[in-house]
């Protein structure tokens, strides 16, 4: 059931904690005696066969079954054990580590934390982990997600210093006349700056002698006065309240949906991951 849900040998043996040669030897030991080839096997891939596909659908409800009651008994005896593996943003990681990490910790001393702050867009499955922390709108389709923090938006913020130089623009067009903090995003493309106004959208790469490719390192350069950031609003909160950075362009910056616990619609959702979607929508009310 593993290798068919990730369609490789090598990541199910690494979430089962087994090495590769004894997972495929298992699964070559159940066809021998059952007499069927379940999976297509390639040097690239991994499918199910006919046969596979039957086996799978029966084996489906039972192992959710089983897997329920165990959760059932776990759950009575209030004691999730394990390693929680979650994928965010650096942002997303520190929201949780200020509002859900100390309680979890406390309540369920027997889960270990596996936080990766990674600027990437990841396959949660695909890289191992239980779920992901990222910004609404970034959310795959396919998986469930649960509110974690309000509403955000990105902003445009420059020095005071540099708008008494530059005046600040009126709209997004005007921002190709003025020295911009671009930013690099994990895959190497440059971001292009979005912005919406009564339903009229405008996608901009902006102009810069400077590229970045930290939201923090972006919004000192700002303070430094180098020119025009956009950056999520939590970046800039604390220099927007003492005057160090000053918003342009808010009626073209509207709030869009904040940060969300995702992860698959599985059968075999793991009792702590369970606690810790209990632990989210606790903290988010």
């Amino acid at each position: 059931m593993a290798v068919a849900e990730h369609r490789s040998f090598r990541r199910a043996a690494d979430l089962l904690g087994i090495t590769r040669s004894t997972l495929s030897h298992a699964v070559r030991g159940l066809e021998d005696s059952l007499g069927a080839r379940l999976l297509h096997r390639t040097t690239r891939s991994v499918s199910l066969t006919e046969a596979g596909e039957r086996l799978l659908g029966r084996l489906d409800p039972l192992i959710s079954d089983l897997d329920a009651a165990l959760q059932e008994v776990a759950g009575e005896q209030g004691h999730p054990t394990g390693t929680l593996r979650i994928n965010g943003g650096e942002n997303a990681i520190r929201l949780l580590l200020q509002t859900v990490v100390p309680g979890f910790l406390a309540r369920y001393p027997g889960v270990e934390l596996d936080l990766v702050a990674d600027g990437r867009l990841v396959d949660i499955v695909e890289q191992g982990f239980d779920a992901g922390v990222r910004l609404g709108e970034a959310v795959p389709k396919d998986m469930v997600a649960v509110r974690l923090g309000l509403d955000m938006r990105f902003l445009a913020v420059a020095a005071p210093e540099y708008l008494a130089i530059h005046p600040a623009p009126k709209t997004p067009d005007a921002l190709l006349h003025h020295q911009c903090i671009r930013q690099r995003l994990p895959s190497g493309k440059r971001y292009r700056w979005e912005f919406l106004k009564r339903r009229q959208e405008v996608a901009i790469d902006v102009p810069g002698a400077l590229t970045l490719d930290n939201n923090q390192l972006i919004v000192e350069a700002a303070i430094d006065g180098l020119g025009i950031a956009y950056v999520p609003e939590p970046y800039a909160r604390a220099a927007l309240s003492d005057g160090r950075l000053a918003a342009v362009l808010e009626d073209w910056c509207p709030p869009i949906p904040g940060l969300f616990l995702y992860f698959p619609r599985t059968r075999h959702m793991p009792t702590s991951l369970r606690a810790f979607i209990d632990m989210v929508r606790t903290v988010a009310g």
